[in-house]
Parts: structure tokens; C-alpha cells; sequence
């Protein structure tokens, strides 16, 4: 019984940078690491980002497939994967703040007038503008799961107002949540700032499309950390120049690599980043370690995905 490692994503990780993290964890375990990973018949667990579209017909004896991160739909997506095949995702601690910082970060970049600043020091213009307050400022949540409460938190302990909202009802302390497709456009309202943390499943992939964007506080701006399709570009694109919304920053994509035709990049209201809001998974790696040692005893898998849902 092995565990192979295809990250499929070199320019975050080798395989073999993965394996060295790894051993530590289970010296016993027999890991490899593709392409040249031996008899594939051995392989009973995958790790993985990017699950390489041919790669689980290839492995017959596969049993778990475990993402290095949160997002699984291009797994529970793919055609090939047979049914018996179990899903997980990672909850790592780091990754969570790390994706709370970035949104932080580019809030706090609006509120100060950093943008603003910025441009008038290039022409040597000394003109103050009040920044915005905080308490005054709220801030939204879509999706309140482990990243998403995270994201909350940290709003939160800065002294922002905070809106959280979820398919299913949650309670986080210091937030106003809440829940379901009718609460929404009320929340959009209200929010200066939109931050969407939401998986890509039937319910949510198009769901920022005209009429959820014309719904959102003027001048707001939008930050998706979650997946690229919740939002519909042509939409978002038309949002921004009628002037309703002020921004959007974007860390996830439809497509990625983002073309280099894509009008995103040229936007003078949007903000390309190349999905590195959250980059550390070290702190989840006793999960993967933990997951394999299960699954050859056979006891329940952590943070399994219910394929079915898609999270």
C-alpha cells in the first residue's frame, strides 16, 4: 500500500518538496512521488492540487484522493473518477490566515487611501483625504466555513462590523449571520466591502452574476478569495463601469493562468493577484499523514467531502 504525490502545481511545490515534509510525519509510509512512481496497482491514496485529468483510471486500487488545499471541485468534477474513490481537503490553520491577511490587507489599502497616496506622490501633490472609519465600515462574508469564520475574526478584532452569510445557519462570535438565499440581497446592501470564501458547487458557480452585483451597496468592492466561476465577468465588468461598484480584487479565476488578452488585467478598478492568497499547507500536513494511516486501518477519513454536495 502506497501514497503517491502529484501536486501539479510546480511553481508552488515539487513533489519532491512534499515527500521531504512528509517522511517525518510517517517514516514507515511507503511514498512516491510521479511521474515514475512504480507498480500503480500499489497506490491506494493520491495527493494532490491539480488532479491530472487521466491520472485515476491509471490507479486501480485508488481509495482516497487528498487535495492539498480546500477547493475539490475539479476532483468530484472529473469523469473519470469511480465512485468508490473517497475525497478529502485540508484545513490548514496557515492557509486560513493567510487567506484572512490578504483580505485584510486590501481593505485596509482602501480605507487609508493607499491607492490615492500613492498616485499623488508621483506628481509631488500634497492633498490629505480623510481615511474611512471602522466602526462606520462594514465588511461581508460568503461562506462562513474554517476560512470564511477565519476571515470574520480577523475583521472583527480590528473593530469592524461584520455581516457573515452561509447556505446553512451558523453562529460566530461577533458576527451578524446569516443564512440562506432569501437573506442575501438584504446583506449585499449593506456591505462596503464584499469578501466571497464560497466552494464552487451547482448553487454558487454564476451566483455574482447582474442582478447579485446590482444588489450590492454602491461603491462597494468585491474581493473573491474563493472560485473564480462564482462570478460572471461580462457582469462584473459592466458593474464596474457604470460606476456602481468602486473595485474588485480578484485572486481566483475562471480561467487560470489568467489569459494575458483577459480585460482583468488592464482594468483600472481591478486587482490581479495569481491565486496566492493562500500559499501554506505545512500546518495540514499531520492530516494527510494522519488520513493515510486511516485509511490502511480503516477507520473515518478527516475533512472528507461529500462528493455528491462538492464540499
Amino acid at each position: 500500500m502506497a501514497l503517491l504525490i502529484e501536486i501539479g502545481q510546480p511553481d508552488w511545490m515539487s513533489n519532491g518538496e512534499l515527500r521531504d515534509q512528509l517522511l517525518p510525519l510517517m517514516p514507515d509510509a511507503d511514498i512516491r512521488c510521479a511521474p515514475a512512481f512504480g507498480d500503480p496497482s500499489e497506490i491506494i491514496m493520491l495527493a494532490c492540487s491539480r488532479l491530472p485529468h487521466d491520472l485515476p483510471r491509471r490507479l486501480p486500487n485508488l481509495q482516497l484522493i487528498q487535495k492539498l488545499g480546500a477547493g475539490v471541485e475539479t476532483i468530484v468534477g472529473n469523469p473519470d473518477l469511480g465512485p468508490a474513490v473517497r475525497v478529502a481537503r485540508l484545513k490548514p490553520d496557515a492557509q486560513a490566515q493567510e487567506i484572512a491577511e490578504y483580505c485584510v490587507a486590501y481593505v485596509l489599502c482602501a480605507q487609508r487611501n493607499m491607492a490615492l497616496h500613492d498616485q499623488r506622490q508621483r506628481i509631488h501633490l500634497w492633498d490629505p483625504v480623510a481615511p474611512r472609519e471602522t466602526p462606520a465600515t462594514t465588511v461581508g462574508i460568503l461562506g462562513l466555513g474554517h476560512i470564511g469564520a477565519r476571515i470574520a475574526a480577523c475583521f472583527a478584532s480590528l473593530g469592524f462590523r461584520v455581516l457573515g452569510w452561509s447556505r446553512a445557519p451558523k453562529a460566530l462570535p461577533g458576527i451578524d449571520c446569516c443564512n440562506g438565499e432569501a437573506a442575501l440581497p438584504a446583506m449585499l446592501r449593506e456591505c462596503d466591502y464584499l469578501c466571497a470564501v464560497l466552494p464552487s458547487t451547482a448553487e454558487t458557480r454564476d451566483l455574482a452574476d447582474a442582478g447579485f452585483l446590482a444588489a450590492m451597496k454602491p461603491g462597494a468592492i468585491l474581493i473573491n478569495v474563493g472560485r473564480g466561476d462564482l462570478i460572471i465577468e461580462s457582469d462584473l465588468l459592466a458593474a464596474l463601469d457604470s460606476g456602481h461598484l468602486a473595485g474588485a480584487v480578484l485572486d481566483v479565476f475562471r480561467a487560470e493562468p489568467l489569459p494575458p488578452d483577459h480585460p482583468f488585467w488592464s482594468h483600472p478598478k481591478i486587482t490581479v493577484t495569481p491565486h496566492v492568497s493562500g500559499w501554506r499547507v505545512t500546518s495540514g500536513l499531520e492530516t494527510v499523514a494522519e488520513n493515510y494511516r486511516r485509511l490502511c486501518a480503516g477507520e473515518p477519513i478527516l475533512n472528507e467531502v461529500d462528493r455528491a454536495a462538492g464540499y
